[in-house]
Parts: C-alpha cells; structure tokens; sequence
C-alpha cells in the first residue's frame, strides 16, 4: 500500500469519526423542536452536548485539512465545485456555534427563542446537505480533463444525491434520539426512546434504499458486508431501544454510521471523485495526491498528534458522562 492510498484511509477514517461524533449533536439540535416540551427541556438537550459539541467540529477541521494538504486537487475541485452548500454549511456551523454561547445570556424570552430556532436549523441544513455533498461524491459529477468541475449547482441535487441527504438527517436524528435517551433521566428519557423507534423505522427502510442503490451501482463484495453490517446494526439499535439498553442502543446505531460511511469510500475508492464526463478525467488517489514526501511528513506528524487528540476528546467524555434532566437545573438560570 503506497502513502497516497493510506492518506485516503486516514481521510476517510476522519469523516467516520466527524459523522459518528457530529451525527448526534445534530440530531439533538433537531429534536429540540421534535421532542423538547417546553424551554426547560430545550435546556436539558442541549447540555447533554454543551461540553463536546465543539470538540466533535475538530474532526471536521481534521478532514478538510487533510484533503488539502495530502489531495490537493481533490480538495481544490471538491470545495470549489460544490462552493455553495460547502458556505451554506460553514455558515450554520458559525451560526450554531454562536447560539450555543448567546442563548444563555439574556433571559428574555424572544432574545432565547430566536437563538432556539437558529440551533435548529443550523442543525438540521448541515445533516441534509452533508448527505447531498457525499452522494455526489460517490455518483459522480461533472468533471473535465482539466480536473474542474464545469457542472452548475442543481446538477448537484439529482435523485441519488437527495435520497443521501434524506438518510443522514433521518439518521443523524435517530442517533440524537438515541444519545438523548442515554444521557437525560424522566420523562424526557422515554419520550427520547419513543422517539427514536419511531425515527429508526424511517431510518431503516432509507439507508437500507440508499445503501442498497449504491451497492447495485458501484459495489463489490467488500461493499456488500459492510452493507450487510450497517442494516444489522440498524435492526440492533432498535431491538436495543425497545429494550431499554441505551447504552448498546448508542454503539449500534454508532455502528450503522461508520459502517455506512466506510461503504460510502469502499465504492469510491481508487476514485476520490468520479467524473461522469469521461472515466478517465476521474480524480483518483493517484493524480490526485501531493508528492510522496509530503505525504510522508504528514504521516509522521498525524501519528504523533492524532492519538493525543483523541485521548484527551475521549477524556472529555468520559468526564460528562452522567445523565441529567431537568431537575438538574438551576430554577433561576437563563
């Protein structure tokens, strides 16, 4: 295995840890319409991930910042080729930051409910257009010989791509549901349970379409395990959910992530973006990487950070661990 195919396993690796991590912070960002009561339980949504949701965002960075330095005309045509959902996407993630921060401080009640909204759907566009962006990615798009893309924004949102986006919001927001009844105690806990079988049905029949569609369009036997691993994982974490084990609820529906996310690059690789002009103006792992050297000096830099980062995220972790509700709160806090 050369260096370029390893940078596109550690790429892809980070983009399984981004979904999995940011899956559920946007699934919470969701519910707090679809299943918060009152601003109290808004409250108690959104502290389950007030201590990660920041942390989660590096994953992001990690990945994006890979591309570039390790596939630089991939990163080139990606971010260009598809500008705007990329800015749209960019500009919810400022946005939701910010609400986060602002919300708590004032307590009027107009000044709280704006910056509710705001969390919600700078929570819900990202999970959709993260879809579309990765089922473009995977089908193809217009690409020439000059590795550019000369296609116009509604060619990015054909069928395929639109079914992609359905799937990650389902799916992100059922992994929220299922994290916030891990994470929260009462009322809220099982309504977090109903709610997740509910989503998880949904969730079922769309990635199981989706993933089905690009296994019949690109896949291989590889593909087709982990096809196989992502649908039982699915059924797992709601079998887990009826059953009241949160806790393997969590790691199944964890599990249908990565395993979706990982056919998604099996079925893309030695492409990184297909090219549905010609075959041959494909960006692939090959032309589309930096020089050997430069990948081997990333390599020694990402092996002496990379498990620095996540023993402290996942010390983070494990230091917010416990559930809350809203008992939790204090009566006088904003």
């Amino acid at each position: 295995m050369q260096l370029h195919d390893v940078w596109f396993v550690l790429i892809a690796f980070l983009w399984v840890g981004y979904f999995f991590l940011e899956g559920f912070d946007f699934g919470i960002g969701v519910l707090t319409k679809l299943l918060a009561r009152d601003r109290r339980e808004r409250r108690v949504l959104i502290n389950t991930i007030g201590p990660v949701w920041d942390g989660n965002e590096v994953w992001l960075l990690s990945a994006a910042g890979g591309t570039f330095a390790a596939f630089p005309d991939w990163y080139a045509t990606l971010f260009s080729g598809f500008y705007l959902p990329v800015l749209l996407i960019l500009v919810c993630l400022i946005l939701r930051g910010v609400a986060f921060e602002y919300r708590v401080k004032r307590p009027e009640e107009r000044w709280q409910r704006n910056w509710e909204h705001t969390i919600f759907w700078t929570s819900l566009l990202p999970a959709v257009l993260w879809g579309v962006i990765f089922g473009n990615i995977v089908h193809g798009v217009k690409i020439n010989a000059h590795k550019e893309y000369v296609g116009g924004l509604l060619d990015l949102f054909h069928p395929y791509a639109l079914l992609g986006g359905l799937v990650t919001l389902v799916l992100f927001t059922f992994h929220g549901a299922v994290f916030a009844s891990l994470k929260t105690v009462g009322d809220i806990r099982e309504r977090a349970r109903r709610t997740a079988t509910a989503v998880g049905l949904i969730a079922a029949v769309l990635v199981t379409g989706f993933l089905g569609w690009t296994q019949a369009d690109k896949g291989d036997g590889a593909s087709l395990v982990v096809l196989v691993v992502a649908v039982a994982a699915l059924v797992a974490a709601l079998a887990a959910t009826r059953l009241g084990r949160e806790g393997w609820a969590f790691v199944f529906s964890g599990v249908t992530i990565v395993a979706a996310v990982a056919m998604l690059f099996l079925t893309l690789f030695p492409n990184v973006m297909p090219s549905t002009l010609n075959e041959s103006w494909s960006l692939t792992v090959g032309n589309a990487s930096s020089s050997p050297y430069t990948l081997k000096i990333m390599t020694w830099g990402a092996g002496f950070a990379a498990p620095l980062v996540m023993l402290y995220q996942g010390w983070t972790y494990w230091v917010f661990r416990k559930r809350i509700g809203t008992q939790h709160l204090a009566a006088d806090a904003h």
